[in-house]
């Protein structure tokens, strides 16, 4: 009975807010006053976020290697694009429904993702997604192919808000759908669900004996992940009002790992710290330098992984620790 006392207050301090949490998203705000020109990058950092997100579930906690992700998000994107196109532009429910037929999607390939090791896993994503992507390719009266799915008319968010030129509207949608989103995941992986989780990708072996469920586990945690992704899909359809094919490319899935990577895995704001970076430098690089900007995009990567283990956020935890040891041995 201790130990479970033990547990539950151990549980409960890490549901509690920070300081520090609440700061950072205090930063969308403070971006909605300081770069009033730049709401539709702001609004793709927000969508790019959720999307990272997502993946840091099923890899960053559940320790399931992925290539293929942007099957789920295009999808999500696809499906509240149709469903807009055939005269139901509710975005909030649309989301939602994009979210189901992404998880579906995700539930009947994690029982292939689920029978190999890593390397088969990485196949089987990557395959998912290459045949998902040939099929929006060929259905061009559906999906409109490599012209993309156009025509999406979105009613007003809540029947009030408008989605307008400047961006305003999309801003703050994507935003708030992020941070609802964000709070569910943290909610998930700060309670015992999530406690599983980490103890499945340490040691997948002891678990059983525990009492765990890992197949089940697994099983359920990807396809969170995967109706995490088709709601970020549906966030960007609905947003930019348009589906490209490219929503479901191979490239979309590695730029997302690179990205997760780059923040740090297996810690939600790991996601989004290197959504921030990655994107901003993206930004910033290629108007400094159109021609050359992915040679210095790839040498900053390489420095931040170089220099800061575990990522952006990895290094911002051991600042912190220093400045907190330098602090202690001055007093």
């Amino acid at each position: 009975m201790k130990t479970l006392t033990l547990d539950v207050s151990a549980l409960q301090r890490a549901d509690r807010w920070r300081l520090a949490e609440l700061a950072f998203w205090l930063l969308p705000v403070l971006a909605y006053f300081v770069f009033p020109n730049n709401l539709v990058l702001l609004t793709q950092i927000a969508i790019t976020a959720l999307f990272c997100l997502s993946l840091d579930l099923i890899l960053g906690f559940a320790g399931i290697v992925s290539l293929g992700h942007a099957a789920f998000f295009g999808v999500g994107a696809y499906a509240a694009g149709l469903l807009a196109n055939h005269g139901w532009g509710e975005p909030i429910s649309g989301l939602f429904f994009a979210g189901v037929v992404a998880a579906m999607l995700g539930f009947v390939s994690s029982l292939l993702v689920l029978r190999g090791a890593d390397l088969t896993r990485l196949m089987v994503t990557l395959g998912v997604a290459m045949m998902l992507f040939e099929v929006a390719n060929k259905l061009t009266s559906i999906t409109g192919g490599v012209d993309g799915l156009q025509g999406i008319e979105m009613k007003p968010v809540l029947g009030y808000f408008e989605f307008d030129l400047v961006g305003k509207t999309a801003f703050w949608y994507a935003i708030v759908v992020l941070f609802v989103m964000f709070w569910v995941a943290r909610k998930l992986v700060n309670g015992p669900f999530g406690l599983s989780l980490k103890g499945i990708r340490l040691n997948v072996a002891r678990m059983p004996a525990l009492g765990a469920p890992v197949n089940t586990r697994l099983a359920a945690v990807y396809t969170i992940g995967a109706a995490y992704a088709g709601i970020a899909g549906a966030l960007l359809a609905q947003t930019t009002q348009f589906v490209a094919l490219d929503v479901l490319s191979f490239s979309r899935s590695a730029e997302l790992l690179l990205i997760l990577v780059l923040g740090g895995s297996g810690n939600l704001y790991g996601a989004m710290i290197g959504t921030i970076v990655f994107m901003a430098a993206h930004h910033v690089l290629s108007d400094l330098n159109p021609e050359y900007w992915q040679f210095w995009l790839g040498a900053l990567l390489m420095l931040i992984v170089l220099f800061a283990r575990d990522g952006v956020m990895g290094g911002l935890r051991r600042a912190a620790r220093r400045l907190g040891a330098s602090k202690g041995a001055r007093q």
